[in-house]
C-alpha cells in the first residue's frame, strides 16, 4: 500500500474536530485509506457504506437511534451526499455530545455541493481534500521510470497499477461511464450523459488554455448559461480545475479569463485517446498536460493561506504559476517540458512586474542548478524539497 501523505492531516484533524470529511474523486483511495488508520484513532470506529441500500435503510428509518447507539464510536461515512437528510440530526449529536472524532465522511464532491454540510456543521467540520497519488508518494513502490508512468497513466491507484496499457484503457472507460451515466446525476446533475461526455472531452482538448464558455456552448448546441453551470458541476465533482488569473494593482491590462485543467492526467489520455507514453511525447498537447500536472503535484503541497493563480498580461507576459499570500508573491514557477529550458522574455518581464519574486523552473529531470540570482531550476524529483524551501 501506497503511504498517503494526507494521513497525518486527517489523524491530526479528528484529534481535534467533531467532524472530518475526506474529499476526492470515486476511487482515489478515500475507502482503502480511511480504513487502514482505523487502528490509529482515539475511539473504536463503525464503517457504513451508504452505497448499500441496507445500510442506508437502517439511517433513514431510524437515524436517531442509530446515532445514539454509536455514541461513544467513530462513525464513518462512506458516500455521505446519498443521506442528505442526516445533517441537521448530526448536528444534535454534536452538539449534545461534543468530543472530536464523533463522525468521519467520506464524499465524492467538494463541499460546495455537500451544502447540507456546510450549512448545518458550521464551526464543528473540517474538510480536507484527497487527491490521486501524487508523484512524491510513489517512491514507497521502488519502480523505475515511476515519472513517466505516473505522469502518463495518472494517479487513481487502479488505473496507476494495472497490469498493462490496455486494462487501463478499460478501467478509465468504465470509470468515465460511471461517472457520467451514475454518480454525477446522483450529485444533482441533470443534463444528459452523453452531452457531459461530450463537454468533458472537449475540456480535455482545452487543457491548460484560456476556458471559452462561448465555444464550448456554441459546439454543443446549448446556452452559455448552460455551459457555466455544467463546467462549474465538473469543478465541483473535482475533475477539473479552473486556475484564476492574478489581479493586482499592477498598471497593466491583465488577462481576466481562468485556465481549465482536467486535474488528473491519466484521465485527460485518456480523453484525448493518447494510447501510450511515447505518443504522448508526439502529442500537440503535451506540453498542456506536462504543465497541468505539475500545477497538481504543486497545489498539493500548499498550506491554506498560499493560493495559486497563473499571471498573464494583454501583451503575452506570462508565468504558468504563482503562489500569493495576501498581496505577496511568495514564488513564481514556470514549468518546461525540455530538462534544458528556455526562459522566455515574457517570463522575464512578468517577474519585474511582480517584483521579482523566487522563481523556479520545473522539468522531468533535469540537474538542479541557480539559473541566477534567486532563480533556479529543478526536476520533480526535487520538486518538493524546493518548495519546502522556498515556501517554508
Amino acid at each position: 500500500m501506497v503511504e498517503r501523505k494526507i494521513k497525518k492531516r486527517i489523524l491530526k484533524n479528528v484529534s481535534f474536530f467533531p467532524a472530518v470529511a475526506i474529499l476526492g474523486p470515486r476511487q482515489v483511495g478515500k475507502t482503502t485509506l480511511v480504513k487502514s488508520l482505523r487502528a490509529e484513532l482515539q475511539k473504536p470506529s463503525e464503517y457504513f457504506d451508504l452505497e448499500n441500500l441496507q445500510v442506508a435503510k437502517r439511517f433513514e428509518e431510524a437515524p436517531s437511534l442509530s446515532l445514539e447507539s454509536l455514541r461513544h464510536k467513530t462513525v464513518i461515512f462512506d458516500e455521505i451526499h446519498r443521506l442528505p437528510n442526516i445533517f441537521p440530526l448530526l448536528r444534535g449529536e454534536i452538539d449534545g455530545h461534543r468530543e472530536a472524532g464523533r463522525f468521519i465522511f467520506l464524499g465524492s464532491a467538494s463541499f460546495d455541493l455537500l451544502k447540507n454540510t456546510s450549512e448545518s456543521l458550521a464551526g464543528r467540520i473540517s474538510y480536507l481534500e484527497m487527491s490521486p497519488l501524487l508523484f512524491s508518494e510513489l517512491d514507497t513502490l521502488n519502480q523505475d521510470n515511476f515519472l513517466n508512468m505516473h505522469w502518463f497513466r495518472g494517479g487513481f491507484p487502479t488505473a496507476y497499477l494495472a497490469p498493462d496499457a490496455e486494462l487501463w484503457h478499460q478501467w478509465f472507460s468504465s470509470f468515465v461511464s460511471t461517472y457520467l451515466e451514475k454518480d454525477l446525476p446522483q450529485l444533482g446533475m441533470t443534463t444528459e450523459p452523453k452531452e457531459m461526455g461530450r463537454l468533458l472531452t472537449m475540456l480535455a482538448h482545452q487543457t491548460g488554455n484560456m476556458l471559452n464558455n462561448s465555444n464550448l456552448a456554441k459546439s454543443l448546441g446549448v446556452s452559455v448559461t448552460k455551459t457555466i453551470q455544467q463546467v462549474d458541476f465538473l469543478e465541483k465533482t473535482l475533475l477539473v480545475r479552473k486556475l484564476e488569473p492574478f489581479h493586482s494593482n499592477i498598471r497593466k491590462r491583465l488577462v481576466k479569463t481562468p485556465k481549465l485543467y482536467i486535474r488528473d492526467s491519466g484521465m485527460l489520455h485518456f480523453l484525448l485517446r493518447i494510447p501510450n507514453y511515447d505518443a504522448l511525447l508526439g502529442h500537440p498537447l503535451s506540453g498542456n498536460s506536462w504543465e497541468g500536472y505539475v500545477i497538481e503535484q504543486v497545489i498539493s503541497k500548499l498550506s491554506w493561506l498560499d493560493i495559486p493563480y497563473f499571471y498573464r498580461t494583454a501583451d503575452g507576459s506570462e508565468l504558468d504559476l504563482i503562489i500569493v499570500n495576501g498581496n505577496n508573491v511568495r514564488l513564481a514557477i514556470e514549468i518546461k517540458l525540455s530538462n534544458a529550458p528556455k526562459i522566455s522574455r515574457g517570463n522575464t518581464i512578468a517577474l519585474e512586474d511582480l517584483e521579482s519574486p523566487p522563481f523556479l523552473v520545473v522539468t522531468p529531470s533535469s540537474d538542479d542548478y541557480a539559473l541566477r540570482e534567486n532563480a533556479w531550476v529543478c526536476s520533480m524529483k526535487t520538486l518538493d524539497e524546493n518548495l519546502d524551501r522556498l515556501l517554508g
